[in-house]
């Protein structure tokens, strides 16, 4: 009995090695989500309508950043496996502002590296051929701006755009709401290493106010969670069930 008792005694766990085994637990929980969030997926909001109706504002959706290099998981160092694949024409990317690179854009690419990108009137024509509008692409405003000069780029190209070859290592990007998108068209192409992920799937999605667009316009943005949590019984009421699990193509 007395040698039963010992071996029992030392089999239990003091209060510190409980801690210390919770600790490690979440420790590698939270060290494998972020290996996950950095190089393989991760959650992006849309907040405004310029790849509207294919993205609604207020649609959560998931980012697949391995197919187009995974970034790996070291602090401080910015380096990338090579890509599975390239970007492609049809595409929807999420990828660094060039004019502000802690800001997160999404649009469709149209055309790559090599390839000669015009617009004729509202109509996009890559390497000649005339490119139909995207399933759930639209046009809201009637009127058709005329190219006013020979810049490049400019507020006046909207519309109207001489023929323009994609460099190396560049995209053309495109929103689908084709006359409320600030894409390629007014900043110019797309540096291939500013790109983050491809689009796959709205997760869930809810009609948030739009006053508070006017807060945030950026993806992951802390103000739209804490906005979110703030307004939860409003934001149930206002879900797009027919939204989840929506392919995004």
């Amino acid at each position: 009995m007395p040698i039963c008792h010992k071996l029992k005694r030392k089999t239990r766990k003091g209060w510190s090695n409980v801690a210390w085994d919770y600790f490690k637990t979440i420790g590698i929980s939270l060290i494998l989500a972020l290996i996950v969030k950095t190089s393989v997926v991760e959650a992006y909001i849309i907040p405004t309508g310029s790849m509207e109706n294919t993205l609604l504002p207020g649609d959560y959706i998931l980012g697949n950043k391995f197919v187009y290099g995974m970034k790996l998981p070291i602090p401080f160092v910015d380096l990338k496996l090579p890509a599975i694949q390239n970007p492609k024409p049809g595409e929807i990317i999420i990828f660094k502002n060039p004019l502000n690179p802690t800001q997160y854009y999404i649009k469709r690419c149209v055309a790559v590296e090599g390839q000669t990108v015009e617009i004729r009137n509202k109509q996009l024509y890559v390497d000649g051929i005339r490119m139909a509008l995207p399933l759930e692409g639209k046009h809201i405003d009637e009127r058709i701006i005329a190219l006013q000069r020979p810049a490049r780029w400019g507020p006046t190209i909207r519309d109207n755009m001489p023929p323009i070859k994609v460099p190396p290592g560049k995209l053309f990007m495109m929103g689908d709401n084709r006359d409320n998108s600030l894409d390629s068209r007014f900043w110019g192409f797309l540096d291939r290493r500013l790109v983050l992920a491809r689009a796959l799937v709205v997760l869930w999605s809810w009609e948030y106010s739009k006053q508070f667009q006017n807060v945030s316009s950026s993806f992951s943005n802390f103000d739209l969670w804490w906005y979110n949590i703030c307004n939860f019984p409003e934001l149930v009421q206002s879900l797009r069930w027919n939204r989840f699990g929506k392919i995004v193509y």
